[in-house]
């Protein structure tokens, strides 16, 4: 994997600052309750250098929603990686690394505010997009060329095709840092009873 440049870290640590706050303000005052001038203040940069990456704060607060550091993890995953590891095992310590309970958490966050403000659904979409496409960038990166790209593609495509659906909240499962009441009968899965049994089913061929 390519080392990246100061310049590049300079300017991937911005653009995490910026959508942190976009989303850290959209959790205090709601959507409409501050200005893309409430965001580079607190950053400590100008509006062009907002406008620089992103579009409009919607964009900036879904982006947020992603901004949780792993790139020491990822760095330590790379080079702990056995030789002989097969793509699934790959993928299997890449999603725990990647699907950190704060991370999702603040996604669930992110589709409970889209519910408040529509406008904001497009752009978790697209978050979503780019959470998958990092895991690909990455997973086709660290399998060197030794499996087939359609295999790769079907293998993230399996995973993230049902990580939507849990954080939408669509499925039975207990997310991360929630608690189910004492008096409740419900029955949902612990998250990572949930994530074990998803690989369960990719190892046997579902």
């Amino acid at each position: 994997m390519m080392k990246r440049t100061l310049r590049h870290l300079k300017k991937e640590a911005t653009e995490k600052a910026l959508a942190g706050v976009a989303f850290n303000l959209t959790l205090e005052h709601g959507l409409d309750g501050f200005t893309v001038e409430d965001i580079v203040q607190q950053v400590g940069c100008s509006r062009r250098t907002f406008a620089n990456y992103f579009t409009c704060k919607e964009e900036a607060v879904a982006l947020g929603a992603l901004s949780v550091p792993n790139t020491a993890e990822l760095e330590h995953l790379i080079t702990e990686i056995p030789d002989h590891a097969s793509l699934l095992e790959i993928m299997y310590e890449l999603v725990k690394m990647q699907l950190t309970s704060e991370l999702i958490g603040r996604l669930h966050q992110l589709v409970i505010l889209s519910r408040t403000y529509p406008v904001l659904e497009p752009h978790y979409l697209a978050a979503m997009h780019r959470l998958q496409t990092q895991a690909q960038e990455t997973l086709l990166d660290l399998s060197n060329g030794q499996y087939d790209e359609i295999y790769t593609y079907l293998l993230i495509s399996a995973i993230y095709g049902t990580v939507l659906p849990l954080i939408e909240g669509r499925l039975n499962v207990l997310l991360p840092g929630k608690q189910i009441p004492a008096d409740s009968s419900s029955e949902a899965v612990p998250f990572e009873q949930f994530m074990e049994t998803v690989f369960d089913h990719l190892r046997k061929g579902f």
